[in-house]
């Protein structure tokens, strides 16, 4: 594709979401000043990873190689919905493991305008349950947590989910200490009697950064 057709798509998928460039740019690229979409407009050709991440803002397809099947959607009532696998798996503090190899138990169809507005990619996405309190009151026992299977590095603060070969599949904060090879998994309960930091270094913190199963992008409370 050409730079030209390439810039027209995207100006006009912007304007039909009512974005401005500045939200775009936030979308993509964490910051409403990325000079990536005015460098574009310049002339410049982007990086296929900027280009990726403009597509995937704007909820546009990204692909390169064979044909592959269409994202499973679903309508209702005109409104279009996408269907997020999710999968019989606990994560948080029990000792079961999330076995991506077997089949789904079911899928959740959520609204696609819902998901193109929050910047979440369906299609990358499952779907498990939280056990345990050690989360609460952001993540409560029972509740369903979104995973983004991309997003798989570690950025300071933000929660994922992996499995521990001792613990099973958990969900917690993680926090990397610059220079120190060490990782800090921490609990949101303010109870920290109960729930202190744990801190991993040598073989256990490459056990944690090895087998992250993603970021959680999105949580459903259960109310009883």
């Amino acid at each position: 594709m050409r730079r030209e057709d390439f810039l027209a798509l995207i100006e006009g998928r912007r304007e039909e979401l009512g974005w401005s460039v500045a939200d775009l740019s936030q979308r993509a690229f964490g910051s409403r000043t990325s000079s990536a979409i005015a460098d574009i407009k310049r002339g410049s050709a982007p990086s296929i990873e900027r280009a990726e991440a403009i597509c995937q803002a704007l909820d546009l397809d990204f692909y390169i190689g064979r044909r592959r099947t269409s994202e499973a959607t679903a309508e209702l009532d005109g409104e279009r919905f996408a269907t997020i696998a999710r999968y019989e798996a606990s994560a948080a503090a029990g000792h079961g493991v999330v076995n991506l190899d077997a089949p789904p138990k079911d899928h959740l169809a959520v609204p696609r305008d819902w998901l193109i507005e929050t910047g979440i990619r369906p299609d990358r996405c499952i779907l498990i349950t939280a056990r345990g309190d050690s989360m609460a009151p952001a993540i409560s026992d029972g509740d369903l947590v979104m995973i983004d299977r991309h997003q798989t590095e570690i950025t300071s603060g933000k929660l994922y989910v992996y499995n521990d070969p001792d613990n099973g599949t958990r969900v917690k904060r993680l926090e990397l200490i610059p220079g120190a090879a060490t990782i800090i998994a921490r609990s949101d309960n303010p109870d920290q009697k109960r729930f202190p930091p744990e801190y991993h270094t040598g073989p256990a913190m490459n056990a944690i950064s090895q087998n992250i199963l993603g970021e959680v992008v999105w949580s459903g409370h259960l109310w009883r």
